[in-house]
């Protein structure tokens, strides 16, 4: 196919080679224009977006003009891959009116702490599709006949149904719900006055073909650089080879993995402090490994032995703690993805080799005596279907106790059978799940050696499947004490009741923030020396509608350094009328701090020039009648009162229900109802429930 003469091939190279590299930017070598750049990073974010939008976004097409949303795209190369679509990164920009919006509050403010503040005109979405399409082109299906089509379709071309601008807007209000969306690989919200969250990031395990999560990461943060946002907050959910992220970093690392971008605590839910925080990491981390060495667990307690073993084997540290022996265990499973592609099968270990004989806790005739009985279950399986780990684990559950049923298994693998056969297990990519079941010996996976009459791997170089495998079961073990119990029900010991409880306060930890003003405050805000950068702050006058109401939010102004302190009150009253909903009226009248002072007088009098750090309170009141009350917070016009019995005094995002006599809200973990229980229909506190009794 030829374009003006040119192969069409030819045309898409020179067109991606014309985009800004994802990776880079935004850069020196990318933001070639000096003036240009200075503008857009010298103002606060509620400038600077719009700058940056009018600089580098394309104008929205005919099919993406609504009412209440406006839709940009900036289009980026995925490096110096320009042969392929696949390069092409489209970053879409939607800018919401939050006054015409479906959900006018913001949910994430509310469970971050930042439920006090005025709600804000304007917020824009950044959204990075994982399919690599740009909002407009992905297809709605049609409401009347399911018939897929895309925005720019007036009406369906099976059922000839007329595509209301409604209908269309629906759609994009749908693409802004994260919790429908979980298939962006980027999606996040900034209000007006720079505050913002980060909803969601995917790699390649969420679907991308170039990027991963970490360059997303590094993008956002760029990004958000440039734009000059003030706090970000991110809600920790991540998960890796199908466990909790956020656990498993902060073990290894001492803070979760958006740490590695400046991300720190933030809130803390059920009642967990930074403090608490801290000293959960610390306490984990630093469990030592002799104590599982010398714990009657013997499945557990070979695991923790052989890595040891293994570690001294390959001439590195010795593994002293938890820390140690996951972040050992992560260096090896990248190691081993690195060296060879996963492939689908996996064997236990050979134990022989690795620890004495002294270690072991079953005799060798119930070993037998049980994969036997597990073999047979095999056999009796017709075709080719995989049997799952708790399926064969269930079938021969009267044999032995949970340990040894444990130990059989992480032994079946590589067992030979007569006929030929040779059993073989895999790991479910879908669910996370070991299967097993019984192939020739022939199509039995290469790389596996004879010893002893069982196929066992190589103990230098472990496979993926197995590294994964034992991950597992270490996390469920130690971190979430969910398979070491005793034939008696009861745990073997009492450390690993702690180690889990201490686990579940990290895993009650989910949200944590970057300050990027921290930076700006040091560096100088407005980027310009002889220019004056304040913080204000104001307060209203007396107004029966929001009586003792001041906002707990102050916004950034920037100033000539020739500006008066009239000109110090036009900006204030602009930014605020322009920020949030409620001040749409509002006006500045004077400075608190500095009420005899002339308007002419020149705020360099007053404050010092090239000083970011500078607060100004300013009282003002709105002409005419206030905006609408229900923008005062982002918390809406609800008085709820949270007092739980772990110490949250506000609503941290977990479920709760209020008691029906003083209608105060608290967990229903903590009134000992759990997640998977459904919620009472009459719910009365035990307040409440002790007062009754003694009246």
């Amino acid at each position: 196919m030829v374009v003006n003469g040119r192969p069409l091939k030819r045309m898409k190279r020179r067109v991606t080679a014309d985009l800004y590299d994802f990776f880079t930017f935004p850069s020196a070598e990318t933001v070639t224009d000096a003036r240009t750049a200075a503008a857009i990073t010298s103002g606060p974010f509620r400038t600077n977006v719009r700058d940056f939008i009018s600089k580098y976004a394309l104008p929205p097409p005919p099919s993406l003009l609504f009412p209440h949303l406006m839709v940009w795209q900036v289009l980026f190369r995925a490096g110096d891959l320009t042969d392929s679509l696949d390069s092409v990164v489209y970053l879409d920009i939607i800018e919401e009116d939050v006054a015409r919006s479906r959900s006018v509050y913001c949910d994430q403010c509310r469970v971050v702490g930042w439920s006090d503040h005025p709600v804000c005109r304007t917020r824009y979405h950044f959204i990075i599709k994982a399919d690599g399409s740009p909002l407009g082109g992905y297809p709605k299906p049609c409401i009347c006949c399911g018939e897929l089509l895309h925005l720019s379709d007036s009406r369906c071309k099976s059922c000839n149904h007329v595509m209301t601008q409604d209908v269309a807007e629906e759609w994009i209000y749908q693409q802004l719900e994260d919790s429908v969306n979980t298939h962006h690989l980027l999606h996040a919200v900034v209000h007006a006055n720079g505050f913002g969250h980060l909803l969601r990031v995917n790699g390649k395990e969420g679907g991308s073909k170039v990027l991963s999560g970490c360059d997303m990461m590094d993008f956002w943060d760029r990004l958000c650089k440039m734009l000059r946002v003030r706090k970000i907050t991110v809600m920790d959910v991540s998960k890796k080879y199908g466990l909790e992220y956020r656990l498993l970093h902060a073990v290894m690392k001492g803070y979760p993995w958006y740490g590695n971008w400046g991300y720190e605590f933030c809130v803390g839910s059920f009642g967990v402090t930074y403090d608490i925080y801290a000293d959960a990491v610390k306490t984990l981390s630093n469990l030592p490994l002799s104590t599982f060495i010398h714990s009657e667990q013997g499945c557990l307690q070979n695991t923790v032995v052989f890595y040891k073993s293994l570690s001294e084997k390959q001439e590195q540290h010795d593994l002293v703690n938890i820390r140690d022996l996951f972040v050992f265990l992560m260096n090896l499973i990248q190691n081993a993805h690195k060296s060879s592609p996963m492939t689908t099968y996996c064997v236990a270990w050979d134990w022989s080799g690795a620890v004495p004989d002294t270690t072991f806790t079953h005799r060798s005739s119930d070993v037998g005596r049980v994969q036997e009985a597990m073999v047979k279950v095999l056999l009796a399986v017709t075709g080719s279907k995989w049997v799952s780990w708790r399926t064969l684990r269930g079938a021969v559950c009267r044999l032995g106790t949970p340990q040894l049923l444990d130990y059989c298994l992480r032994g079946l693998a590589g067992k030979t059978v007569s006929g030929g056969l040779v059993v073989v297990a895999r790991i479910d990519p879908s669910s996370g799940a070991t299967e097993y079941r019984l192939e020739p010996r022939s199509n039995a996976p290469s790389g596996i050696t004879t010893c002893n009459g069982s196929r066992a791997l190589n103990l230098n170089c472990p496979s993926v499947e197995n590294l994964l495998w034992d991950l597992r079961y270490l996390y469920e073990c130690i971190l979430r004490s969910r398979t070491t119990y005793s034939s008696h029900g009861q745990h073997p010991m009492n450390y690993v009741p702690v180690a889990a409880a201490t686990a579940q306060k990290l895993l009650d930890c989910k949200t944590f923030m970057k300050d990027y003003d921290k930076d700006k405050l040091f560096s100088g805000y407005s980027g310009i020396q002889s220019g004056i950068t304040l913080f204000c702050q104001v307060e209203l006058a007396d107004q029966d509608e929001v009586a003792n109401f001041t906002p707990s939010i102050t916004e950034i102004i920037n100033l000539q350094s020739d500006a008066t302190v009239s000109d110090l009150k036009i900006e204030a009253s602009r930014t605020f009328q322009d920020v949030y909903l409620m001040f749409h009226r509002f006006q500045a009248e004077e400075l608190l701090d500095y009420s005899g002072v002339d308007d002419s007088t020149q705020v360099k009098l007053i404050f010092a020039v090239g000083s970011s750090d500078q607060v100004v309170r300013i009282r003002g009141r709105c002409i005419g009648k206030i905006g609408p009350v229900r923008y005062r917070m982002e918390r809406g016009d609800e008085n709820w009162i949270v007092d739980c019995r772990c110490g949250a005094k506000d609503d941290d995002g977990e479920r709760m229900m209020a008691c029906d006599i003083c209608s105060v809200w608290q967990h229903t973990r903590c009134s000992g109802i759990a997640d998977s229980e459904s919620v009472p229909s009459r719910f009365i506190c035990c307040r409440c429930s002790s007062s009754d009794q003694t009246t």
